[in-house]
Order: structure tokens, then sequence, then C-alpha cells
């Protein structure tokens, strides 16, 4: 064999190797949405979390999704703090539909957010406290070579600084190679899959908040369904679950009274 015939023959090797490794990389889209993050509205709890899916599927999960609202006639937003008694058959339905895809859900659940202590351990701000929970619901995910997009829903005017800084920290984590190639704001109500985060997120942080009793009264029919959502998933929604769950993960964080 030449040196030249040899030379074209690693160069082939080189690219299917690379064509081979591209297919083996998957490609994902997170979606964030946030519930009780004020610091000051008398609620001891607050929540952030994202529903995640997987590119190759995408379409037809979308697609599933508008069917079973339009199944029951659901025009507007889907959101907890508009919960429907008349709705709960379309509740559920989310449920299941979201055990038998591929999507997975993550959260940080924040337990006695009176505790936060910006002044001490977040450099007196809480938008750096804001960053550190970001880093902690993301971080879990390695990249294996895969790549990651991540949406979050627009809460505030400052949201363009937050961006950036999210991204920073993790451009300096992973030396410049970051798995977490873009980071944008959206509305919730251009895309569903914000939706049932925001869902998610709703029963766990209104659980939670029961459980400290910070509601007295808790209505029947979100408790029902926030039983059938325990039921599928198998874990208490106050409480976290195990670390290494992938299908749906609360990570239970509570601030450290100093002393």
């Amino acid at each position: 064999m030449t040196i030249q015939n040899a030379l074209y023959y690693k160069l082939l090797l080189i690219k299917y190797i690379s064509n081979f490794s591209n297919l083996m990389n998957n490609k994902y889209e997170f979606y964030i949405d946030e519930s009780c993050h004020l610091e000051k509205d008398n609620i001891p709890v607050m929540c952030i979390g994202y529903i995640k899916v997987i590119m190759t599927d995408y379409v037809a999960l979308q697609k599933e999704f508008e069917q079973i609202l339009r199944k029951h006639n659901q025009n507007s937003e889907l959101k907890w703090n508009k919960f429907s008694n008349a709705r709960t058959a379309l509740y559920k339905e989310l449920v299941d539909y979201f055990f038998h895809t591929s999507l997975q859900f993550r959260c940080v659940l924040v337990k006695h957010k009176e505790r936060l202590n910006h002044k001490d351990y977040n450099q007196g701000s809480q938008d750096n406290f804001y960053y550190k929970m970001t880093y902690f619901l993301l971080h879990p995910n390695n990249s294996n070579g895969d790549e990651y997009r991540v949406f979050i829903d627009v809460k505030d005017t400052r949201g363009r600084e937050k961006l950036r800084k999210i991204n920073e920290v993790f451009h300096n984590e992973y030396n410049g190679n970051s798995p977490f190639k873009h980071f944008q704001h959206l509305h919730s109500h251009d895309n569903l899959f914000f939706q049932l985060a925001d869902f998610f997120i709703g029963a766990i942080t209104y659980k939670t908040r029961v459980v400290l009793k910070n509601i007295e009264n808790p209505t029947q029919q979100k408790m029902d369904f926030i039983n059938y959502l325990e039921f599928n998933s198998g874990f208490n929604l106050d409480e976290g679950t195990e670390p290494w769950e992938t299908k749906f993960n609360i990570f239970d964080y509570q601030p450290k009274i100093k002393l």
C-alpha cells in the first residue's frame, strides 16, 4: 500500500468514526419554569424545574400533547394557578402521557425559604441564589457527548443578564466546552412543555405548602390530582427522590439555620 493510499484510508476511518460519534450523540432541550420565587411572599417554599425533551422525539411528543388538549377542548394556556375542578380528567391524562413517553422531569424544591441568608452565602444577592439553583438543577446532566439547549420562562426584566451569567457558569465549569450550547428566554404560552413543567412544579409546591401548614384548607380536587401524580411517580411530592432517579426527580434543598 502506498503512503497516499494509507493516508486516504486513514482519513476515511477518521470521517467514519466522527460520523458514528455524531449519530450516537443526542440533542436535548430543557424547558425551565419556577414557582413562588419571590423573596417576601409569605410562602415558605420555592421550586424550579424542567421538562427534558430528546429532539428525535420532539415532533411526535408535541403532536400527542396537542391531541390530548384538543380532546379536552383546552384552548388556553395550561397553568397550575388556573387549575379547574372540571378538568381533572385532562390533568390526569397528561400525567399518563408523561409517564409513557421519553420526557423527563427534574426540579429543585427549596423548603423554608425564610431561612435563606443571601448576605452570608450568596454575596448578598438573590440573583446569585437563583444561579446556584439553576446550576444544581442542570448539573446532573453529564454530557457524554450530548448537546443541550435550555429555554427559560420569562419572569422579569433582568432576564438577559441572568442568561448571560448562567451561560458563563457552565462555560467555566467545562473549560469552554460546555454541552449547554444555548440559553434563551421564551414565554410559557409559546411552548407546551413549559406548561407541563409549570403544572408539575405547581403540584409539588402546593403539596409542600400543605405539609408545612402554609395552606390550611387544601382543595380536594387538587389533592386528588396530587395523589394521582404521586401514585404514578412512586414518590411523595414534598420529599426528595433518589439522586439517580431520571424520569421524575426532586432535589430537596433546605437552607441551614446559621447558629
